[in-house]
Parts: structure tokens; C-alpha cells; sequence
């Protein structure tokens, strides 16, 4: 749980100190889910492989952009209302109540599997705050719309790779990034040598998708 965000000494007109923190407080967190979207975003950027590798990482750097250039609206919207962004990697690892992205070196479509998941969680995570923002100041909450926008677009753009015949998407199932990447990446194979008698458990990933 983090941490209240102290009242502010002032805040924007038509607010009270109140309702100024209230939105500093909400904004801080969308701050962090959208730093540890953009250093997501890069760290796939550099992990990509396979057949799909310079679609995949050339697609992601204008997502990065745009994620940053929220990230900055964000913090600069946090001290118009009077507050002060918090954009240091330890407050975000201490205040953020989700993990680290957990694919590595991978095929580009099994990270575009694991990264649909993190779009969703901070697509639920930005409406939800939209919501919140909504009874409180149009203002924030037409830039959390704003942002939304893009976010879901880009989100379409991932998913595109994720659909299959039917025109479902193939990591429908998913319940954590490791079990959506291996839904949409390519089958692993076994070298002959190791085949014989070997005996293949499925386990159950027990960690769910988390609003981010």
C-alpha cells in the first residue's frame, strides 16, 4: 500500500488542498506504472529474437517515446496541482504493487504475448484513476483519457500478432507474462537425443495479471 501523499500547501483554483492531494496522490502512482511501462518497453526493445525481431523492435521505440512523453505530462500535471513527482527507481520499486517484468531473451512474439498482459494492467489501472479523477477534476481526468487513447492503441498494435484464425487471441488464457508468452511464442522442440522416456509436466503459473 503506498503511502498518503502529504496535503499540498496549495493547488490549482477551483480545488481545495484536499482535493489537490487526493489527485497527486493517484497521479503518483500512474507515474510509476507508466516509468516502469517505458523501461519495460526498452528492456523488450533489447530482448527481442526470431523471425519477427526488427518488426517487433522497431514498432516498440515510438511506444517508448510516447510512454515517456505521459510519464512527463504526468509529473508536470503532479506539480501544477502543488505536489512533487516522485521518479526515482527506488520509490517506484518501494510504492508499485506489481513485480518486475519477468521475460528475458525471448522470441519477439512471446514478449508481445507477456507485454499485451502489462498493457491491460495499466490500461485498467489509467480508467480506474480516470474514474476517480472524474468527480474530483476534469482536468486530470481528461489526461488520463488522453493517454488512453494511446495506450489502447498500442495495446491493438500488440494484440494484432496475438490473434489466431479465428480471430482470437491465442494468449486468451493467460494468467501471468510467462504463461502468455508461451501461449504466443513458437513451440519449443526437444533435441532427439533428450526425447527418450522423458516424461513433460505442465505447471500451473499461480501468479495472476496485476493493475499496474
Amino acid at each position: 500500500m503506498p503511502p498518503q501523499i502529504p496535503i499540498p500547501r496549495y493547488t490549482v483554483p477551483g480545488l481545495s488542498t484536499k482535493e489537490g492531494g487526493r489527485l497527486i496522490d493517484l497521479l503518483n502512482m500512474r507515474l510509476h506504472a507508466l516509468n516502469d511501462l517505458a523501461l519495460t518497453l526498452k528492456h523488450i526493445h533489447w530482448n527481442v529474437t526470431g523471425p519477427h525481431f526488427i518488426a517487433v523492435h522497431e514498432m516498440l521505440d515510438p511506444q517508448t517515446s510516447a510512454v515517456r512523453g505521459m510519464a512527463d505530462a504526468t509529473a508536470e500535471r503532479i506539480s501544477a496541482l502543488g505536489g512533487v513527482p516522485q521518479g526515482t527507481a527506488g520509490v517506484l520499486v518501494a510504492e508499485r504493487a506489481w513485480d518486475d517484468y519477468s521475460v528475458g531473451r525471448a522470441d519477439a512474439i512471446a514478449h508481445l504475448g507477456a507485454l499485451d498482459l502489462v498493457y491491460a494492467g495499466i490500461i485498467e489501472g489509467h480508467r480506474k484513476a480516470a474514474a476517480k479523477a472524474a468527480s474530483v477534476d476534469p482536468v486530470t481526468e481528461d489526461l488520463l483519457i488522453e493517454h488512453l487513447r494511446s495506450l489502447e492503441q498500442f495495446q491493438w498494435f500488440v494484440r494484432a500478432h496475438l490473434e489466431n484464425g479465428s480471430g482470437a487471441l491465442t494468449t486468451a488464457d493467460a494468467g501471468s507474462e510467462e504463461q502468455a508468452a508461451a501461449a504466443a511464442g513458437p513451440p519449443r522442440t526437444i533435441p532427439a537425443k533428450k526425447t527418450a522416456n522423458t516424461k513433460r509436466t505442465a505447471k500451473k503459473a499461480t501468479v495472476a495479471k496485476r493493475t499496474r
